[in-house]
């Protein structure tokens, strides 16, 4: 209504000036959003469950379940791969060292003057003696055992060191226990059989004899031993005057005799299952040249590693499965594998 000639005085709209105010609240937030926007950008991360916002300053930090002090637990991604598996020794340079080198701290050295890489040891002699002290009662019974009481433990000290140790074993050819055990041995009409070395021999086909060569071989690896060495664990070739009794069965049941000692020799080592076990042969054997002995390939293939002796002009069998392995005089080439097991002047 106009009041002498002038409209009534109404003041400032509070509307438009709460408009003016929100609009500019409004721009300043939306500003601030697209520079959080932009700096976030490196942060944000997009699941099926939604936008998350991972800061780093914000992660959490986990104690360790031992009460210590906290550490920041992160979670790689984990690659499976496969155990490393234990390489078969790649060249085999063995060398018979005499018994002291076993408590006299001088094998490492004689192994490198000799060239060698691994370490024989004649632990069952072709006399029939034992070169560590042994619990069998027939042992105790041929006084055959060794008698120092450290013997053992020097043994055990040495094998847990880095040097590779192999435990020969003559298995049947054995000049002692025949003599105290008569009924073990292989007889001539009169008395034990002797061979061309002059050495009794217990006979494979005896239950206990052959149950006494792998309680020798369980012993031995029970000290230590990285490998167990059976020689003379044939009949003998060229048995001639041996009775044909029981302890020397007919041409065609030897092999089966053989066969069931070295499953005896295996079950003796079932505990230990690291240990290798090697066998000593002749060329002759191993082509089926020496029936009278009942080695087959087949036996010999049993074997982690044949050893054989070559005559002359002879080349190494030919076997599936084990390395096959010359017996020399003397130390061969550094690049070769070979044997020595006879001792060195």
């Amino acid at each position: 209504m106009r009041r002498n000639g002038y409209d009534s005085y109404r003041g400032r709209s509070r509307f438009r000036t709460v408009m003016k105010v929100l609009i500019g609240v409004l721009l300043v937030v939306l500003v601030l959003a697209v520079a959080a926007l932009i700096w976030l950008e490196p942060y944000l991360g997009y699941s099926a469950g939604g936008i998350r916002i991972n800061l780093p300053f914000f992660r959490r930090e986990q104690p360790e379940e031992t009460g210590g002090a906290p550490v920041v637990v992160t979670t790689p991604e984990v690659i499976p791969t496969p155990a490393p598996t234990p390489e078969e020794q790649a060249d085999f340079r063995a060398v018979l060292l005499p018994n002291t080198a076993l408590y006299d701290g001088t094998a490492a050295e004689q192994l490198q003057a000799a060239g060698a890489n691994t370490a024989v040891f004649d632990m069952k002699a072709d006399d029939g003696t034992l070169g560590y002290i042994s619990e069998l009662a027939l042992a105790a019974q041929a006084e055959v055992s060794a008698a120092d009481p450290a013997l053992n433990a020097a043994i055990q000290l040495l094998n847990d060191g880095d040097i590779t140790t192999v435990a020969r074993v003559s298995c049947f050819r054995d000049n002692s226990v025949p003599y105290y055990r008569n009924s073990l041995a292989l007889h001539t009409s009169g008395g034990n059989w002797r061979d061309g070395g002059g050495s009794r021999w217990l006979s494979p086909a005896s239950a206990e004899a052959r149950q006494y060569a792998a309680d020798v071989c369980r012993e031995l690896a029970g000290l230590g031993f990285d490998e167990i060495l059976l020689d003379n664990w044939a009949f003998p070739a060229g048995g001639e005057g041996i009775l044909a009794d029981d302890n020397y069965p007919a041409a065609d049941g030897r092999t089966a005799v053989l066969e069931g000692f070295l499953d005896q020799v295996e079950e003796a080592l079932s505990g230990y299952p690291e240990v290798r076990v090697s066998l000593v042969t002749t060329s002759a054997a191993a082509a089926g040249e020496a029936p009278e002995t009942g080695q087959t390939a087949a036996l010999l293939e049993r074997a982690d590693r044949v050893l054989v002796s070559l005559g002359e002009g002879e080349t190494l069998p030919q076997l599936d499965g084990p390395s096959v392995i010359p017996i020399l005089a003397q130390a061969g080439e550094a690049a070769d594998s070979w044997a020595v097991l006879m001792a060195q002047p």
